[in-house]
């Protein structure tokens, strides 16, 4: 019995740095993945966004391995959040259960779609914590709204608020490729069976839906925001130029009075 170790580290790491601070066997690289083979039945799989995958290590042979990430990410963070999966190998059997795979053969390609799988839904989970704290904030404005009448964030924080939310968008959908298929399971039916039923135990395409649903929430709230904001500052400028009229006829009566 092997075991996958998903774990999220940082924001984001620099796969070209991984390469030559882990001096290991590259299985495959692009500008987004780094999947490593570490000795006798044992890979790595590094993901940009923050994520790295164990196959078959030891917790010492994992730390040694985070130790050295650390090193060139921009933040390290100890573990939080994480997803663990047994997998077997039975030759000419494939399963997918609830907390185990069943793999027909010892491929790395197999192993390979565990591991990002198991990486993908350690994902979604960092994504909805932080989508889930976004929603609670503006919660929290549309509660004021309601009882006082009127917005308790200034112009600038909602505007960084929007720029945050954006960027929250734009991550997942750079870094979440749920609805795509890996270039491995195109030519593999075994391969792309293991994908769908991968995705479908972790529950991969629901969650994802339900954390652009919640974002879509968000933009609504802050789309009405900015609405509410942008008609109070335009009826500041209506005073200000009412004001400034007042003032210009004002003062034209003191000039003929005064003549």
């Amino acid at each position: 019995m092997f075991e996958v170790v998903a774990v999220h580290i940082a924001s984001s790491i620099n796969i070209r740095q991984c390469k030559s601070q882990l001096p290991l066997e590259i299985v495959f690289s692009d500008s987004d993945e780094l999947y490593l083979k570490n000795g006798e039945k044992k890979f790595v799989y590094i993901f940009q966004y923050g994520l790295v995958s164990f196959f078959n290590h030891s917790e010492e042979e994992k730390d040694k391995i985070l130790d050295a990430l650390s090193k060139i990410t921009k933040e390290y963070n100890i573990p939080q959040l994480t997803e663990t999966i047994q997998v077997e190998i039975i030759e000419g059997r494939q399963q997918v259960a609830f907390d185990k795979v069943i793999l027909p053969s010892f491929d790395s390609e197999f192993i390979r779609l565990v591991m990002l799988n198991t990486s993908q839904s350690v994902a979604l989970d960092r994504y909805s914590e932080i989508t889930q704290q976004l929603l609670e904030e503006t919660n929290g404005h549309t509660q004021y709204l309601e009882n006082k009448g009127k917005l308790n964030i200034s112009g600038v924080r909602l505007k960084r608020f929007i720029g945050k939310v954006m960027n929250i968008k734009n991550q997942i959908s750079e870094n979440l490729y749920i609805f795509d298929e890996p270039d491995s399971t195109w030519e593999n039916e075994q391969l792309d069976k293991l994908n769908m039923e991968l995705k479908r135990t972790f529950d991969l395409k629901i969650r994802y839906r339900n954390i652009y649903e919640r974002i879509g929430i968000i933009k609504e709230n802050l789309e009405l925001f900015k609405d509410i904001w942008d008609h109070r500052e335009s009826s500041k400028l209506e005073w200000v130029i009412i004001i400034l009229i007042l003032v210009e006829v004002l003062d034209l009566f003191v000039f003929r009075l005064w003549r």
